[in-house]
């Protein structure tokens, strides 16, 4: 039996692999043809039912993925927009989740307000890995990036927020105002509290105990695991516990971690979290026979009305908070308008369409339990199941599809970046290699006269010093920069290339060491990512 089912997995995975190829080839974000693929798949005869399980998915995938989202998280610019982001993150989720509540419970016969809570805890946070993998090669506002990724870090623990007390709700038949206004606070900042606790144990551990890239790079995956499954233990809120440690451990990561560390934990990190996305999205598309075979009290075409309608005023509910709390303030406030006398009516609407629901959505409908009690069923659990599948089909494909041709129509450049990266790039090495050159001068020069090695470096520093200058003449000068860098960047990759060339052909003449030639060859590597940028 466990040789079939490694067999079966390593198939699984390779056709996921496969798949995710095609994807590119076809220029379809692979969370999107992921889907796609699972729910053409789940049509074949013959095919088995792959149910996911709620606890799995919880406690397996989502500990990484939001750790590995909080790690990569830009502190400054998430601080710089987190009106906003909170704003989104929980303003959003409640106003969500209270006009789901009340339309599903007026135009589906039997559901009560508490059950409608319900589908709107579980449909009102948008997926962070879909809209970050549909939008990563569409050129977007970086502060609408920063937004849509912010929120999505935060969004999933106040929509299970509201997911456990309206269930609770339905299973008791009660709801006190007071206690779940409590136990929100409650939950919110003891989540948050152990993990800053967490994230400062073991960065004091890492600081203390002597340890390589090996032991660093596992201790990284177990924290997030710990951070979650503590907060868990004491009813506080998982996600948010993930996500503040990660944060924290992120920002002082150059305390504890070497750079071979943060390079090998990067790179393991990466693929870890491509690996489990891919699988989730898959298991999306292949959930359809589940979801379809439990719908025994409503018609199909009655289901997919539902959808359709709350799943519109979802989208709408966001537009409409979207706008409001960018044009809302301006008309309250003199000085606002003042400090931004005229914003671009393109972000919010880009904002607002970008919201995809996935994963986190399905999982949490999945968790909603069969039976109240033994032999009492929970009522309308298929149709809340099934309008959840639906309304991920509708924003993740629907909406992830339209989004490249909607941001083509719009023209939206990114206008509200200060620097270019190219020029803060310049910047930043200038300044470091003005302090190692100072260094190497006023603490080294008598020993550089004596030690060839140590001169070397101070006329190497010198030399790249006069490159940062021309190079950062040549931002002034050029009339268009990109297409000059563009065609920079191709001259040295091609460089790079028949250094690599060359290299290969010394290797097949077997002179020198392969511990070696692999040193160099990871050299040209990370010269060439320097062009291309590392692949996140």
């Amino acid at each position: 039996m466990i040789h079939d089912y490694v067999i079966i997995s390593i198939a699984v995975l390779l056709s996921v692999m496969i798949l995710v190829m095609v994807g590119q080839k076809l220029k379809v974000a692979y969370p999107i043809f992921l889907v796609i693929a699972g729910l053409l798949v789940s049509f074949i005869p013959g095919m088995p039912q792959i149910e996911i399980e709620p606890d799995l998915v919880f406690l397996i995938f989502l500990p990484p993925i939001l750790f590995e989202a909080a790690w990569f998280t830009s502190w400054q610019d998430f601080h710089k927009w987190r009106k906003q982001i909170f704003s989104m993150a929980f303003g959003l989720v409640f106003l969500t989740s209270i006009v789901v509540a009340y339309l599903s419970s007026s135009i589906i016969p039997g559901l009560t307000v508490a059950m409608g809570f319900l589908l709107g805890g579980v449909n009102s946070p948008p997926d962070a890995v879909a809209a970050t993998s549909v939008l990563k090669n569409m050129k977007i506002p970086k502060k609408i990036t920063t937004i849509l990724e912010g929120e999505s870090l935060i969004n999933d623990a106040s929509s299970l927020i509201v997911f456990k007390f309206a269930l609770a709700a339905v299973i008791s038949g009660q709801f006190i105002f007071r206690e779940a206004v409590t136990d929100f606070f409650t939950m919110a900042i003891g989540g948050v509290a152990v993990g800053i606790g967490a994230g400062l144990v073991f960065g004091k551990f890492l600081r203390l105990i002597p340890s390589n890239s090996n032991i660093d790079t596992v201790i990284t995956l177990i924290v997030p695991y710990v951070m979650y499954v503590a907060a868990e233990h004491f009813h506080f809120s998982g996600v948010l516990a993930v996500v503040a440690g990660g944060l924290l451990m992120s920002y002082n990561s150059h305390c504890y971690l070497s750079h071979t560390s943060r390079i090998q934990s990067g790179n393991v990190w990466s693929v870890l979290i491509f690996l489990m996305n891919t699988i989730i999205f898959i298991l999306i598309g292949l959930e359809l026979p589940i979801v379809v075979a439990a719908m025994k009290d409503y018609t199909i075409s009655e289901g997919i009305l539902y959808s359709i309608v709350i799943g519109g005023a979802i989208i709408f509910t966001r537009l409409a908070y979207s706008y409001a709390i960018v044009y809302v303030p301006r008309l309250l406030s003199k000085k606002i308008r003042e400090e931004n006398p005229k914003p671009d009516w393109k972000e919010p609407f880009i904002i607002s369409f970008a919201a995809m629901r996935g994963v986190v959505s399905l999982a949490a409908a999945l968790s909603i339990p069969a039976y109240i009690s033994p032999g009492e069923a929970f009522p309308h659990r298929n149709i809340i199941l099934f309008v959840t599948f639906v309304i991920i089909l509708i924003t993740l494909v629907g909406q992830g599809l339209l989004l490249s041709p909607i941001l083509k129509f719009l023209k939206i450049d990114d206008a509200g970046s200060d620097l270019p990266e190219e020029k803060q790039e310049a910047i930043l090495m200038k300044k470091l290699k003005e302090t190692a050159l100072q260094k190497l001068t006023s603490d080294f020069s008598e020993l550089s006269e004596n030690n060839s090695l140590v001169r070397h470096q101070i006329y190497k520093l010198e030399n790249e010093m006069k490159l940062i200058a021309d190079k950062a003449q040549c931002m002034g000068s050029t009339v268009d920069y990109a297409a000059a860098m563009n065609e920079n960047k191709d001259v040295l990759r091609q460089v790079i290339q028949a250094q690599r060339n060359e290299l290969h052909k010394m290797k097949r003449e077997k002179i020198f060491d392969d511990h070696v030639m692999r040193t160099i060859e990871m050299q040209l590597d990370f010269d060439e990512a320097k062009i291309t940028g590392f692949a996140h």
